[in-house]
């Protein structure tokens, strides 16, 4: 039976024990319930670039900020399906499209979504997408198109929320999460490291993702990628410790999750990659630039997986 009424007191004491001992016990709880060497491929793609109204002090999409990302419309389907077909070639089996919306708004674009969502089912694919804030009908029909799950983050705690975002709330994200509960689609969230908060704040935000009932199936842990022209431009990198300290709870918190090492990957070295899986993470992300023929970083990570005897999970075709 899995817990879900942790103390933060219990879950700062499992993140500050020593490092190794917990690595060892997140290994031992990752071994009981997933038993493999294996990691999902998970591709994200933006389907509608910048021009966010929304002030998340860490988003370069936030309109109100001056940042090298270059407001685009919502893409055409056929275009969204040809990159979800050259992620399933490279290995994926989960594609996520993510929109800068602070909300869905029913719509033509919303039924372009749907569309999408169908195609990339039609695929035989895993089908994720990151819209902003829904209504419980949206997740309803978002359900009937065939989406598996609805990725919203808490970011951070409660406490921190506001110091990072003043646009939408703590509970609209957890309202948010609810109808996607309801609605039968499978919860993918999680938070990021490296905003100025404190270990307790990182400690509440993982208690507060295991007091939902059931789990969220994907908790994606994100490290802080700083960029110019945001308000957390010079926040300093977090640590690989902090990485697998957040990454080693998270899995002894939420057993069957699938912990995602998401953002700020790819400024990790291999050797702090394969810690964080050994610390429980058995998903990654990829993005599409990442998908090209021939690109280095691809062919680096497939390299890594091979000589650490990691296998991907097979698409299902």
């Amino acid at each position: 039976m899995f817990r879900h009424d942790w103390t933060l007191a219990e879950v700062r004491a499992i993140h500050d024990l020593p490092l190794l001992d917990l690595v060892h016990r997140a290994q031992t709880v990752h071994r009981e319930h997933f038993g493999d060497n294996r990691v999902q491929l998970c591709s994200l793609l933006s389907v509608k670039t910048g021009g966010c109204p929304e002030d998340c002090a860490y988003c370069p999409q936030a309109a109100r900020y001056h940042t090298d990302v270059q407001a685009e419309p919502l893409m055409e389907v056929d275009d969204v399906l040809a990159a979800a077909r050259k992620a399933r070639e490279a290995g994926a089996t989960r594609f996520c499209m993510g929109a800068a919306w602070r909300e869905v708004k029913d719509g033509q674009q919303f039924d372009r979504v749907l569309e999408m969502v169908r195609g990339v089912k039609r695929l035989g694919m895993e089908a994720c997408c990151t819209l902003g804030m829904l209504t419980a009908a949206q997740a309803g029909r978002l359900k009937e198109a065939g989406l598996d799950a609805y990725n919203h983050n808490l970011d951070t705690s409660r406490a921190k929320y506001g110091d990072i975002i003043t646009t939408r709330t703590y509970d609209e994200r957890l309202r948010t999460l609810d109808n996607v509960r309801r609605a039968g689609i499978s919860v993918c969230c999680g938070g990021i490291l490296g905003m100025g908060e404190s270990v307790d704040d990182r400690c509440e935000m993982l208690r507060m993702l295991a007091a939902q009932e059931p789990h969220p199936e994907s908790v994606p842990i994100n490290m802080l990628v700083a960029i110019a022209g945001t308000p957390l431009a010079a926040r300093p990198p977090v640590s690989t410790v902090e990485m697998v300290r957040a990454i080693a709870t998270a899995r002894i918190l939420m057993p069957r999750a699938m912990v995602r090492l998401s953002a700020g990957r790819q400024q990790m070295s291999e050797e702090a990659q394969l810690l964080c899986m050994m610390a429980g993470a058995n998903s990654v992300f990829f993005g599409e630039k990442l998908l090209t023929t021939g690109n280095p970083e691809y062919a680096q990570d497939m390299a890594l997986f091979e000589a650490a005897g990691i296998a991907a999970l097979e698409p299902r075709l």
